[in-house]
């Protein structure tokens, strides 16, 4: 029996959908069941038009799955990301988040392990301060926050991020580095989550 593991993004040029494909190929490799799911666009056509970055991303990611709140009671566990916006979660994956009350209120996400990435333009230009709000959020579900620390190589070699993968938009595409730790992220959290279920063996 292997856990079941949700990663829910929010992309609009493509950046932290990289890193969202880079968590579930993790994931699976240390043996669970994934569902990656994009939350909804809420910006309108000519906002999405004004950048030809953001429309070719909308074009290509058509047949992603949207996220439903299915997937939040399907999973044992959970991967959040999203670009950070004034140091903040994007409007698109925060509404999402906030059609979970009722699962709070039923105790779904309580005691289950949760994991958050993400990508600014800078390296400064609010990573971790995004990661602590999808932290927060955590918190409030009761999950069991499961961050990569300083846990392996591959963090220090993605620039260092005890908070989770975070990746600066100005060098183009995330590089091998980068996904590397995101893989190793998703993998972290899949063995929690089989500790947590009585299911690991290692």
């Amino acid at each position: 029996m292997s856990v079941k593991v949700a990663v829910i993004y929010y992309s609009a040029t493509g950046n932290v959908h990289e890193l969202a494909q880079a968590v579930a190929e993790g994931a699976e490799k240390a043996g669970a069941e994934v569902r990656l799911r994009r939350v909804p666009e809420l910006a309108p056509d000519t906002a999405i038009d004004a950048n030809p970055a953001w429309r070719a991303h909308v074009d290509a990611t058509g047949e992603v799955g949207i996220a439903a709140l299915e997937d939040m009671e399907w999973a044992d566990a959970y991967a959040l990301g999203s670009p950070t916006r004034f140091g903040n979660i994007a409007a698109q994956l925060k509404q999402f988040i906030d059609t979970t009350g009722g699962l709070w209120q039923q105790g779904v996400m309580a005691d289950k392990p949760a994991t958050a990435f993400t990508s600014a333009h800078n390296v400064h230009g609010g990573n971790e301060s995004t990661l602590l709000a999808l932290y927060n959020s955590f918190h409030h579900w009761g999950s069991v926050i499961v961050s990569p620390g300083f846990t392996d190589a591959s963090v220090h070699a993605a620039g260092g991020n005890p908070y989770g993968t975070a990746h600066p938009g100005s060098n183009g595409a995330p590089q091998e580095n980068v996904l590397r730790a995101a893989r190793y992220q998703g993998a972290r959290l899949t063995r929690i989550a089989k500790r947590l279920k009585g299911l690991a063996t290692d």
